[in-house]
């Protein structure tokens, strides 16, 4: 990721020497609007020249500009104080204000650019650039998606590659099964990894249909429009038609037993609409940048996104082969930056490959950070159409292939399935396969991800610019990777006003110990404690920890694993709530109504005896549920009503000194 930090030192600097107004303006913007008379609306990036002030406050409290799960997702890469940056703020309300005033009409902003796109005139464009906050304006590229590139050229119904064989693993993938078992998918679900606790943000055009049947059980946690401003992602009449995004999500997380599954079934999914699919509005750049950003605010670990910019619309200025050095298009520079922050970021290398003499990949799939995925076909071989590189500056592109041509996704009308062909669709594949690898290992960065795919691919050895690395080997990626510590539990309980930790352990190598880290919803996490290691081990060790003296709320905890070499990794987040107990109290059953078992809690302070019973609403006692000496402390209880019909009980606790009832519900 040599650009990463470079490009952020660039945006984060305010310009030392005073500008005039025109020296604000780019020449290429300058020289567009000496052409076209005054009232021509020019689509263009304003940036700013610094955040404003008072700024200390953002890194004082960094969960104010993005996500608890994404400050730990960069942790893998950053030191604890330096989790955020320039970057991450956002931009000053009162400079968009400003320009909105000069006429500016807004349509994106970028935090990581410091910058807002939007139209305006060249009357307004003079006027916006006598702002002392104003860094730079300059022309958005646009771009116009090839008719060759909408990949849907196959069939409905139709695929012809061969089914699974029967009883040969664990799940029934119908006829998706060639295009995961070429990368030994299969056999890695089969091992219990599904991409469970993994986030994916697929960009793409519109999401239609997501009632489909593969997507019944599918977690989807956010889902935004940044063409049409607005969270509905699938048709409705607007902006940005299309089922492009319906087949690609399909593909990494659809799941349908006998028809479709995809490699990541068991992943959490947000997804953004950035493409305007209508020919006669072309897709910027910005709207992919933007759904970048908030998909890193939110958490995402992966993104798949099956889109390329390479040809602009007249009048302005394309791409070139020649600049696909990674260091030039805004959307690349963008994907960067997001590696920067621990995101593995997939994407389609193209479909421009029938001439695979020369470079043919399109922005950002010529970013160094960027997993670039090229296209085969069932048999193994390049499809035609995959683009090559190498890019400008010499580096092999694309990274890895998958199964590119006769891939069978979901269809944009009922339950229906087709099969189709591009390196739209094994993009979504390879994107699966990295959020498998993270459930095995989620401390590796993106760079580590990379690199288990590749040495593991089909032509590691002998990489080229038509084949990378070659194909994905998912189960041989899986294996290969040397977890210091497996860890099969970690879990927080709250008794006797104090948090007890536990986690257990299956095997460790060269553990040196555990740090317990804290914090609550209003701080950031810091070490409250450590416990020693048993270096190597392949025996099962239970750990405790005691947190004590705590306030009434929410606390989260997670363990900082060290190994002999000073190396580290960070468990999983766990949450315990508590509530300060001094008297004798009965919690409300949860879940209430319930059907057929539900849970009570019960506080005793003092030890003694004590009578728990069930009740009907006539007072008639039908079971005891406790009836003993108990000691003082936080209990918790299941009551069964499997025997019993739909109405209203009641739960009565009784001591010597005190009394208390509830009211729960059963419905069948």
């Amino acid at each position: 990721m040599k650009k990463f930090v470079f490009t952020l030192v660039c945006f984060g600097l305010i310009n030392v020497f005073a500008q005039t107004p025109l020296e604000k303006v780019t020449p290429r913007l300058q020289l567009k609007m000496q052409s076209d008379n005054s009232s021509v609306n020019y689509l263009v990036w304003i940036y700013f020249a610094d955040k404003g002030n008072n700024l200390d406050s953002y890194f004082a409290n960094p969960q104010s500009v993005v996500s608890q799960k994404s400050l730990d997702r960069r942790s893998k890469i950053k030191q604890q104080s330096e989790l955020i940056d320039f970057s991450d703020l956002p931009v000053n309300q009162n400079y968009i204000d400003q320009v909105i005033q000069n006429g500016f009409e807004l349509k994106q902003k970028s935090k990581w650019f410091n910058s807002v796109s939007g139209y305006a005139t060249k009357n307004e464009i003079d006027l916006i650039a006598q702002n002392p906050f104003v860094n730079k304006i300059d022309v958005v590229e646009t771009y116009s998606k090839r008719v060759d590139d909408i990949e849907f050229n196959g069939t409905q119904n139709n695929n012809d590659n061969p089914l699974q064989p029967e009883g040969t693993h664990s799940l029934n993938y119908g006829s998706s099964f060639t295009q995961l078992n070429q990368m030994n998918v299969p056999a890695v679900h089969d091992s219990g990894f599904n991409g469970a606790g993994v986030t994916i943000c697929v960009l793409d055009a519109g999401f239609d249909n997501l009632p489909h049947e593969v997507f019944s059980s599918m977690n989807i946690i956010a889902a935004y429009d940044f063409v049409n401003h607005d969270p509905n992602v699938g048709n409705q009449g607007d902006m940005g038609e299309g089922s492009h995004g319906t087949a690609t999500l399909s593909i990494i997380g659809g799941f349908k037993q006998g028809q479709l599954i995809g490699p990541a079934y068991g992943s959490n999914f947000i997804l953004a609409k950035t493409e305007n699919t209508d020919t006669e509005t072309p897709v910027e750049e910005d709207n992919w940048i933007a759904g970048l950003e908030w998909a890193d605010s939110i958490g995402v670990d992966v993104t798949s996104t099956s889109l390329g910019y390479i040809d602009f619309d007249p009048p302005y200025t394309s791409y070139t082969w020649q600049t696909m050095d990674g260091n030039t298009a805004l959307i690349t520079i963008g994907a960067d930056l997001a590696a920067g922050k621990g995101i593995v970021v997939v994407n389609s290398a193209g479909n421009e490959g029938s001439n695979s003499s020369h470079n043919t990949l399109g922005a950002p799939a010529d970013g160094d950070s960027v997993f670039t995925i090229g296209a085969v076909t069932s048999s193994g071989n390049r499809s035609s159409f995959s683009s090559v590189g190498p890019t400008v500056d010499g580096r092999t592109k694309p990274d890895l292939m998958a199964m590119g041509s006769n891939v069978y996704h979901a269809g944009s009308f009922g339950n229906q399935y087709y099969t189709g062909g591009g390196t739209s669709f094994s993009c979504p594949l390879a994107a699966g396969v990295c959020a498998l690898i993270l459930q095995k290992n989620p401390s590796l960065t993106p760079m580590q991800v990379l690199q288990v795919l590749r040495s593991t691919a089909s032509r590691s050895n002998n990489p080229d610019n038509q084949y990378g690395w070659g194909i994905i080997n998912a189960l041989s990626a899986i294996n290969s990777l040397i977890v210091p510590v497996e860890m099969t539990l970690f879990s927080g309980d709250y008794e006797n006003e104090r948090v007890n930790l536990k986690w257990i352990t299956a095997t460790e190598l060269n553990n040196f110990g555990f740090e317990i880290e804290r914090r609550d919803d209003f701080s950031s996490y810091e070490k409250i404690g450590f416990v020693s290691g048993n270096g190597t081990s392949t025996n099962r060790i239970t750990y405790n920890f005691i947190d004590q003296n705590l306030s009434a709320k929410k606390y989260y905890y997670r363990l900082k694993q060290l190994d002999l070499d000073g190396t580290f990794d960070y468990s999983s987040e766990i949450a315990v709530d508590i509530e300060m107990l001094k008297d004798f109290k009965l919690f409300q059953n949860y879940p209430n109504p319930f059907n057929p078992t539900t849970n009570i809690k019960y506080y005793v302070p003092d030890a003694g005896k004590l009578k728990i019973g069930l009740y009907d609403v006539l007072g008639n006692e039908l079971t005891t549920l406790v009836n003993k000496e108990v000691q003082a402390g936080l209990y918790e209880m299941t009551v069964d009503g499997t025997n019993l019909a739909s109405g209203t009980y009641f739960v009565k606790m009784i001591s010597q000194n005190n009394q208390q009832t509830i009211k729960i519900s059963l419905i069948k």
